[in-house]
């Protein structure tokens, strides 16, 4: 039999166990006693379902969608493990019993998934673990790290989904942001002025932002269960290459948030967001107290100093 073609429209999401679960008890047994220890502990609590991550809330959003998105589009969520298969059986088992429909996973043995990451056609990578998301990074996928998250109180679920981005070094390269700087903010300024017609580089996070979008074209405007946000340092006169860039994309952002300087965190409390990547570790840790976060280690701000 030939099976059916796949939806044109699709959003995948590549996902560790531990940015899915909260594997800290587990954790603790590998980092003190060992893989054959841990792999015991998983053994013995192979029945015990896990609980869930801070990745969890947004995965699960992100999966309902496909009851709203019926035979027009599919979001898929792929488990991509450093455990091996023996171990990692508690992790798919608890995901079907918390009612996630996963039905492809990559079981690695200890080694790093992010090679799969391409092959399976990933537009975003979730870790806990920075190294592997440097390495998908590198190999041209947009990753982050999902931080530990301080509980906060959230509204009500309305069921849509809501994604907010950094601009530079995320959804743009970190050209501006290099020469911010280097030469500060005057410059930079009059840099943003003169270049307003010409769109910025994109960063690595453009390609889910097209793949986010074209979800979004599926539903009238006013009544898409997807939302996005740009969140971003940059102010006036600086936001003009932005709004020029993304309309040169043709990709519609939701809401943008020019904030001059100002502290994100609240921000992105106000707008309610299932996730906030960030290539800055001081953001990251402010938004990390209201939303989950993932921090994008990508471009000048995470450069070692010579």
């Amino acid at each position: 039999m030939t099976p059916a073609a796949p939806p044109a429209v699709r959003l995948i999401v590549a996902i560790s166990s531990r940015a899915l679960f909260d594997l800290s008890e587990s954790h603790r047994v590998f980092e003190t006693a060992g893989v054959d220890a841990y792999r015991a502990y998983q053994v013995a609590h192979e029945n015990d379902t896990l609980e869930p991550g801070v990745a969890f809330p947004l995965v699960r959003k992100l999966m309902n969608l496909n009851a709203t998105l019926g035979e027009r589009g599919r979001v898929e969520v792929i488990l991509l493990s450093r455990n091996s298969s023996d171990t990692g059986l508690r992790v798919l088992t608890s995901a079907h019993r918390h009612g996630l429909d996963i039905t492809r996973a990559a079981f690695t043995g200890g080694a790093s998934p992010y090679r799969y990451i391409a092959a399976f056609g990933a537009h975003l990578f979730l870790s806990a673990d920075p190294n592997d998301v440097r390495l998908a990074l590198s190999a041209g996928c947009a990753a982050a790290t999902v931080l530990p998250a301080a509980s906060a109180d959230r509204a009500a679920d309305d069921g849509q989904v809501r994604i907010a981005f950094d601009g530079d070094a995320v959804l743009f390269s970190d050209d501006a942001e290099r020469l911010y700087r280097e030469e500060g903010l005057a410059v930079f300024n009059a840099s943003e002025s003169a270049s307003a017609y010409e769109p910025l580089p994109g960063g690595p996070f453009k390609g889910l932002l097209v793949a986010i979008a074209q979800l979004q074209a599926l539903f009238p405007t006013d009544a898409s269960p997807l939302r996005t946000a740009l969140v971003t340092a940059r102010g006036v006169p600086s936001h003009e290459r932005v709004v020029r860039t993304l309309r040169a994309w043709d990709i519609r952002i939701d809401e943008a948030l020019f904030l001059g300087g100002l502290s994100k965190a609240s921000f992105l409390a106000a707008f309610d967001a299932d996730i906030f990547f960030d290539d800055q570790e001081v953001h990251c840790d402010e938004a990390r107290l209201h939303v989950a976060t993932g921090h994008v280690p990508h471009g000048v701000a995470n450069q070692s100093a010579p």
